[in-house]
């Protein structure tokens, strides 16, 4: 039985277990449904063997050695995979405007960051790609035991995963790949080259273009590394089982012909916008991140104007450009409004 499948099945016992809640109190009548869903293990349901073999169907998906749900975020993948590779006192090599659970992780693994600044393109005012020669500059002259890289950036850019892991392989460093905005990627030959199968261990968060529930996400592992004890050493014992289903349920459409079609028929209308609108300017390897500014006009001020004249709000922005975040959940609708006001600007 799929956890999907689990959460609809009712029990026909009297439970005096958690969680505890029911179904029928008035205080939670508009979200009865979920209430309904709100499972733990109990004998009946047994959950965990339907969470075991929808992880294990999830990594004949990837092609992984494991694939494990996470519902706190891609940042308890990080966490996970740090805590797993790296001894006390090693040092991992980081970004210095890496996210903060990289730096999180380090503290929590008893180990020593070392980090590195990324050029900022001048135009656009965004971190440019980890390039591989400066990654093995430093595994030159330290012994740096992990590396993590973030690519895609928040805006899209790409860095050369199959060439920083081979630099990692020379010098027999772990490498953790923070594709957070990546989920899309295994998925579609349009999108950038996922490190899924190319790094140890690579993080993805559904819930940021993949249709994912907030914080549902994905850890990715090409070792042979179990990354479960290092997960239950801060993870929750009472996970939620529908965020778990929900994860399911995720991977089995991104995996369909609809969800594969969906997901290409997005980035054709995407590139479609990019050729009409002239006026604008675009960056980025990544094309459902609309990194977008308009001659003479600073991000900050594009970003008021949409926001202000035409009830759009952007995903982030700084002085030179501003992003506007596309994913599976971005409709016709919204794409043909997008258009209209891209070409107004």
């Amino acid at each position: 039985m799929s956890l999907v499948n689990l959460l609809e099945c009712k029990t026909g016992k009297t439970l005096f277990t958690t969680p505890s809640h029911g179904v029928n109190c008035d205080i939670y009548e508009p979200l009865k449904e979920m209430y309904k869903r709100d499972i733990s293990e109990t004998e009946f349901h047994n959950p965990q063997e339907a969470l075991h073999r929808a992880q294990l169907w999830a990594k004949s998906i990837y092609r992984t050695y494991s694939t494990t749900f996470l519902t706190n975020g891609s940042t308890s993948g990080i966490i996970a995979a740090v805590l797993s590779c790296t001894p006390v006192g090693g040092k991992v090599l980081i970004a210095s405007n890496a996210h903060p659970c990289h730096f999180n992780a380090v503290r929590l693994a008893g180990a020593r960051a070392l980090t590195y600044n990324l050029e900022i393109d001048p135009d656009w005012g965004v971190p440019l790609e980890t390039k591989p020669e400066l990654i093995e500059s430093y595994l030159q002259r330290y012994d740096i035991k992990t590396v993590i890289i973030t690519s895609p950036t928040y805006e899209g850019i790409i860095s050369d995963i199959e060439e920083i892991k081979a630099v990692c392989e020379k010098y027999e460093a772990f490498l953790i790949v923070d594709e957070a905005h990546g989920a899309l990627y295994p998925f579609s030959d349009k999108l950038p080259l996922s490190a899924a199968n190319i790094a140890d261990f690579t993080v993805q968060s559904l819930h940021k273009t993949a249709g994912g529930l907030n914080p549902t996400a994905l850890l990715h592992c090409n070792c042979e590394i179990d990354v479960k004890p290092a997960l239950d050493m801060f993870m929750t014992t009472s996970p939620s089982y529908p965020l778990l289903a929900s994860i399911e349920a995720n991977i089995a459409y991104l995996n369909s012909n609809d969800g594969r079609k969906e997901i290409d028929n997005l980035i054709t209308r995407l590139d479609r916008i990019r050729e009409k609108c002239r006026g604008c300017l675009f960056f980025g390897d990544d094309p459902t991140k609309m990194l977008i500014r308009v001659p003479g006009i600073s991000g900050y001020e594009l970003s008021e104007m949409l926001y202000e004249d035409f009830n759009i709000e952007d995903e982030k922005t700084n002085e030179k450009s501003t992003m506007l975040l596309c994913g599976i959940g971005t409709d016709n609708k919204k794409i043909d409004r997008l258009e209209h006001v891209l070409k107004k600007l």
